[in-house]
């Protein structure tokens, strides 16, 4: 039976009606651990401050993963997104927190609402190389087609190697809607051996997950940073609920949910986590 990887990324982008968006270290904690035992292998999170603002201080990061790691086992994806004023090596601060098994790599700039979201050659091939540093596993993230020939130039360079996990990032005002269409484009130009899976910003419902797991998406992402709903019009209290749904829904497509050993396997980390490697080096 094919097994699917549940992403949550718990934390809002900003305010959202009808929606309370753990921010402290133990509101956070407390989602992830819950959707963890739901389900969930996977937690992207940004390194933020109390009030949510990005920042490049690791103090709340840090503690956030002291409560978690207390209580489950969760793979931890940390970033190196996000519109704000920090500046390249600020960025990828979640890097040096040594839990940290996998990281976001925006594979290229795009158009976001009214402005770009800027992610150079330059600045790709720095967080590319960090990661490798620390060892440290990167998910490829694809707003545009063209950034797919972005990894196979850096392919080239030695800056990436396989295996390759891609995101593929639909939805977000100003790049590639988010459709079946542009799902399948994607999906069709990428190499042999990749991993993929889908991010839905914005979404209303489940529907284009439950396409992407269907065409053999090895993740899907919840959460409420991607959206908070449920269905349209129907408003999820917590993070939880939106883990809740997708696991029914791989469920009910004859699919089965990764456990966190199992979705190491599936993307390519080492077993037991960064942790426990450097522990037997």
């Amino acid at each position: 039976m094919r097994k699917i990887i549940i992403a949550v990324a718990p934390v809002a982008l900003g305010p959202q009606e009808g929606v309370k968006s753990p921010l402290t270290p133990e509101e956070v904690a407390e989602e992830v651990v819950a959707c963890a035992r739901l389900g969930a292998s996977v937690v992207h999170l940004h390194v933020r401050d109390r009030e949510g603002r990005l920042t490049d201080d690791l103090t709340e990061f840090s503690r956030t993963w002291d409560l978690i790691s207390e209580e489950v086992d969760i793979i931890i994806q940390g970033s190196t997104g996000g519109v704000s004023e920090l500046t390249v090596e600020q960025r990828c601060v979640a890097l040096r927190e040594p839990r940290v098994e996998t990281a976001s790599l925006n594979m290229g700039s795009a158009n976001f609402d009214e402005g770009v979201y800027v992610n150079t050659f330059p600045e790709i091939r720095y967080w590319a190389r960090r990661m490798k540093e620390e060892g440290i596993h990167p998910e490829l993230e694809v707003f545009e087609a063209g950034m797919l020939n972005n990894v196979a130039l850096l392919a080239e360079e030695g800056v990436l190697s396989p295996p390759f996990v891609f995101a593929f990032c639909l939805g977000f005002r100003g790049a590639l809607p988010a459709e079946a269409c542009p799902l399948f484009f994607l999906q069709s130009m990428l190499p042999p051996g990749a991993q993929w899976g889908l991010i839905h910003h914005g979404m209303e419902d489940l529907s284009l997950l439950a396409v992407a797991a269907g065409m053999g998406a090895s993740f899907i992402r919840v959460g409420f940073e991607d959206s908070p709903f449920l269905a349209p019009g129907r408003v999820a209290r917590s993070n939880t609920e939106l883990v809740a749904q997708a696991v029914s829904l791989v469920r009910a497509m004859g699919l089965e949910v990764a456990s966190v050993e199992e979705a190491r396997a599936i993307l390519g980390l080492p077993p037991g986590g960064r942790r426990s490697r450097k522990a037997h080096r």
